[in-house]
């Protein structure tokens, strides 16, 4: 299968048009709001107002109808303006993929249009303290009952849940034939009885807060259930592809938004009479830089081309290099640009 994976002329107009509105707001805008602990609600609704939110939500459900490709150019290009959206991650990329590839209409016409028009935001709970994200040492479990499911258990590390109205639970249920454990996985309303949530205190800045949630016999109806009884782990894995594609996005913005930042500097800063990037000390490292970077976006559009294309295996292999790639490009750009810097 031959599957081009450069990005169309829409796409870039896309990107030129999200890269204007970072602009807007910028780094100045996402340090304000961190340290004074508010939110990005105002950037956040300005970019679904224009549709870049639900860009890849469909359009029957009032999204754009694009694909993992054009979110994920979202994203990079406002992490690149120095504002990223964490939740752009969660909410559209994780949790609006599985609901409208596995959802219900009835679930897809509850949950989807207010990810299209950013109304709603939903959290994604999977990890736990002595599991991670293995979702077969999880010990989150859902228990059938008349009307519904009991859920008991604990996630760490979750991300915006005092933004969100629902977390999408991944627990695991009982097989019916083998008694055996498999997973399963729950819109959970975050105002359930049982529900609480605990916030980590985080050293990073980031107005997205991390939280320990505990579910304590919560009660959930038989609609909150995504995908049936026995497709959780295909549930799960058709969610763990737009996240990982939408984190290596996320750090290729901030690549190079650092490496714009040490460019810059480089440019004005003077020593002996000369701009420092005249030096090759300075240069070379910063162009090296530049060469990892666009390979690793090059990985990141082709991960997303192929599961636009439906090619789940090769996309998830694909994904999980780019993320690798890009965390490793952004830790060395950001570590050039402090070096630069002096």
């Amino acid at each position: 299968m031959s599957i081009a994976f450069t990005e169309s002329p829409e796409r870039l107009d896309l990107r030129k048009a999200v890269a204007t509105l970072g602009a807007k707001y910028g780094e100045e805008y996402f340090y304000e709001t961190a340290k004074t602990g508010q939110k990005t609600t105002e950037l956040w609704q300005e970019a679904a107002k224009q549709g870049y939110v639900g860009v890849s939500i469909p359009e029957e459900y009032g999204g754009g109808g694009g694909d993992i490709g054009d979110l994920a150019a979202v994203c990079e290009e406002l992490a690149a303006a120095g504002c990223p959206l964490l939740m752009l991650v969660v909410s559209p990329a994780i949790v609006g993929t599985l609901i409208a590839q596995y959802g219900t209409d009835v679930q897809k016409q509850r949950w989807l249009p207010g990810l299209a028009d950013g109304s709603a935001t939903y959290a994604f709970g999977i990890t736990e303290a002595d599991a991670g994200s293995n979702s077969h040492n999880l010990t989150t479990v859902a228990t059938k009952s008349e009307d519904g499911w009991i859920l008991n258990g604990s996630k760490t590390y979750i991300s915006g849940v005092d933004e969100a109205s629902h977390v999408l639970v991944i627990g695991r249920t009982a097989d019916a034939k083998t008694g055996k454990l498999k997973p399963a996985i729950f819109m959970v309303p975050t105002d359930s009885e049982g529900f609480t949530a605990h916030e980590i205190e985080m050293a990073l800045t980031s107005p997205e807060k991390q939280f320990t949630l505990f579910f304590d016999n919560v009660r959930v109806d038989a609609d909150a259930l995504i995908g049936s009884e026995d497709s959780g782990l295909e549930v799960l894995f058709a969610g763990l592809n737009p996240e990982r594609i939408m984190a290596a996005s996320m750090a290729t913005g901030t690549a190079r938004w650092a490496i714009d930042k040490a460019v810059a500097y480089a440019k004005v800063r003077e020593v002996w009479g000369k701009p420092i990037g005249t030096h090759q000390a300075i240069s070379h490292p910063l162009a090296k830089l530049k060469i990892e970077l666009e390979m690793t976006r090059l990985l990141v559009q082709k991960a997303a081309a192929l599961l636009a294309a439906g090619d789940l295996l090769g996309a998830g292999e694909a994904a999980n290099m780019a993320k690798y790639s890009a965390g490793e490009v952004a830790t060395m750009a950001v570590d050039q640009a402090i070096q630069t810097h002096g």
